[in-house]
């Protein structure tokens, strides 16, 4: 058996270790583990997974001539949420099982959603750029918010990141509100649904988990920014293309909003130093790090590996996500 787990050098695990025992111990001592930095040398990469059974990989792009080169491949197992990099018609066709990791970070980014807000609210970012910038010691230095329990929450998609978000604000006191088409409300959860309109209009915060769709490209737009009657503080934990970068802008310098908290940009590499929204005390931009914890990782890398494990031991029932039809 001939494991082959390959991806860009910059998007690999610090180390295999994990990977590795779950795979021997999983699929036998005598396994084959390759790990292989990706650098988009198809050839030298058809080589290495010409006679693998199973790919482990996030983005890595496995095309139908991809395929077509690794003939006794069984599965590809997605150590990332999405899948997108693989031609999900091509493996059908081959009967190649096609398995994401279904989920593994939904605490880690709730965590850091309530985070980012609470920074927003207290202005942190306002207050370390008075002391450590200007020297300057001053409580007023930032014009001060309500409390926290005297403000609302808007949640746009209510997802499973969507509904920790909102048990952890309700727990802080919040009065929570939610717009998501696509979801059912618990009984046990205090959110009442709204039209977006509805949200944006009575929200002080408003923060973004929508999966990205043919609905949300550009969700958040000049629009949109105009109907937040409240000047809320918004963030953005969901994905870039969801949001008109350069209306935040706009809202940000038309005072529309008080501030903003992105965790993911327009584009996965931006250039900083000429960055617009870079520098402003009012917006906090981290780079794409929510999910990012040893917790988060290790259950990124058991999931994948244990998908691997499964479906070449002939337990399809027990892969966590399966996307295709193998």
């Amino acid at each position: 058996m001939k494991v082959v787990i390959a991806d860009y050098p910059d998007s690999m695990m610090p180390n295999h270790d994990y990977e590795r025992e779950i795979l021997t111990k999983g699929l036998g001592a005598n396994t084959e583990i390759v790990v292989y930095p990706y650098h988009d040398d198809k050839e030298e990469f058809y080589e290495v997974i010409k006679d693998a059974q199973a790919i482990l990989t996030a983005f890595t792009p496995i095309d139908a001539e991809t395929l077509d080169h690794a003939l006794q491949l069984q599965v590809v197992s997605i150590n990332a949420t999405g899948y997108d990099n693989v031609d999900l018609a091509a493996a059908n066709a081959r009967h190649i099982g096609v398995c994401p990791v279904g989920e593994y970070c939904t605490k880690d980014v709730a965590e850091f959603t309530i985070a980012t807000m609470m920074a927003l609210v207290k202005n942190l970012k306002s207050y370390q750029t008075a002391i450590d910038c200007h020297y300057h010691w001053s409580y007023d230095y930032a014009k001060p918010n309500q409390r926290l329990s005297d403000m609302t929450l808007g949640i746009c998609g209510l997802g499973k990141i969507g509904k920790t978000v909102a048990r952890k604000a309700l727990g802080l006191g919040l009065k929570v509100l939610a717009c998501d088409p696509f979801t059912h409300l618990p009984a046990d959860l205090a959110v009442t649904m709204v039209s977006k309109e509805a949200l944006f209009a009575q929200a002080d915060i408003i923060t973004n988990h929508m999966n990205l769709n043919e609905t949300n490209y550009g969700y958040f737009d000049q629009k949109a920014f105009k109907q937040m009657l409240k000047q809320p503080y918004f963030i953005n934990m969901g994905r870039g293309a969801c949001v008109v970068e350069a209306d935040v802008i706009t809202a940000l310098d038309q005072g529309r909003l008080k501030g903003a908290a992105l965790d993911v940009l327009k584009d996965e590499t931006p250039d900083l130093a000429q960055h617009p929204l870079v520098g402003r005390e009012n917006v906090l931009i981290t780079p794409h790090a929510a999910f990012y914890s040893t917790s988060s990782l290790r259950d990124l890398q058991r999931i994948s590996t244990e998908n691997i494990v499964h479906y070449l031991t002939g337990r399809k029932d027990r892969v966590f996500k399966l996307v295709s039809d193998y």
